[in-house]
């Protein structure tokens, strides 16, 4: 299992995790950035170090999680932890907390919060706008 990690990949899985578009990562990034470009990153198998930095900041998640992230890796983690766990009957509820359920809330979160920022940044421009107009 040393298969090199996609990390354009995981920037769009990241991505689309938070529901973030192309056209708004690629605002985010800068002028020098397009929709089309973002496409093009995303089919990237390695990025560069300061670009994933930038990238892994505006989607809120840690770099590493981008240079590291294997589906592969995640199912047979999932597959051999809970092997066999929900087969028969359990008597003895034990409840855990599970850091990737944890993390998936954290993910949600920054998720609303950045579609209120974004409504929020319409609405002045709208202001702006009708101020301009007058």
């Amino acid at each position: 299992m040393n298969e090199k990690i996609h990390h354009g990949r995981n920037i769009k899985r990241f991505r689309e995790m938070m529901g973030i578009k192309q056209e708004s990562l690629a605002f985010e990034l800068g002028p020098d950035w397009s929709q089309k470009k973002i496409s093009l990153l995303e089919q990237k198998e390695e990025v560069e170090e300061e670009l994933l930095r930038q990238v892994a900041e505006i989607l809120k998640v840690p770099a590493e999680a981008i240079k590291n992230f294997n589906e592969e890796s995640a199912i047979n983690f999932f597959n051999s932890s809970f092997n066999g766990q929900f087969s028969g009957v359990n008597y003895h509820t034990t409840f855990n907390v599970n850091p990737i359920e944890k993390w998936v809330e954290a993910l949600e979160e920054n998720k609303k919060l950045y579609e209120r920022l974004l409504e929020s940044e319409k609405e002045k421009m709208e202001l702006m706008k009708k101020m301009m107009e007058k």
